[in-house]
């Protein structure tokens, strides 16, 4: 099983990073090959709207950039981790940069078409995302709004890891309801 990572955080050892390290090590204990991105470290554009990726010619996104790997390994990946804090009542600028560019993987004139995405079907997302706010029904919708683009590229299954109350210094592994959620995800998988 390939597992890809993405770090959305602009801290490297951030809650969301730090649940997301744990269960990805679980899923690592399985025997999966983890690749790890740290959106953050990378020097990428969000979408351009150029329309080079729906050109009769062009087999994904057209920017050359630290992304493209990312991007072209995506076909084979069965695993998709996003982890991201929530900011300003959304996912970070960086998380949300990576998002945009998925488009890439629509076919041209997509909205006409049977099989939307140069993407196989079958594999399975993960959202992980922590808040500092302990309201749980705020930012509630934010895997609710990605999720269904996402799956139109073949991440026909999705999950959700989320913490809400959590702050930076706080452990969040000493939250056991969290890691015992964590843990019973990695099983699934």
């Amino acid at each position: 099983m390939k597992v890809t990572v993405l770090y959305g955080s602009p801290r490297a050892k951030s809650n969301s990073a730090v649940l997301t390290d744990h269960f990805v090590s679980k899923l690592g204990e399985k025997g999966a090959h983890v690749e790890k991105f740290y959106l953050n470290k990378m020097n990428y554009r969000g979408c351009q709207g150029c329309m080079g990726c729906k050109t009769a010619s062009s087999e994904g996104c057209v920017l050359n950039d630290d992304l493209k790997p990312v991007l072209d390994g995506m076909k084979d990946t069965d695993v998709l981790v996003l982890s991201s804090a929530v900011y300003y009542g959304d996912v970070t600028s960086q998380m949300k940069g990576f998002i945009d560019r998925i488009y890439s993987f629509y076919v041209p004139e997509f909205w006409m078409k049977d099989v939307k995405s140069r993407l196989p079907n079958g594999k399975k997302l993960v959202f992980v995302l922590t808040q500092g706010n302990d309201d749980e029904t705020l930012y509630a919708d934010i895997d609710k709004r990605y999720s269904p683009l996402i799956s139109t590229h073949g991440f026909n299954e999705s999950h959700l890891l989320r913490v809400c109350g959590i702050s930076p210094g706080q452990n969040i592994l000493d939250n056991d309801k969290i890691v015992r959620q964590a843990d019973a995800l990695a099983e699934l998988m």
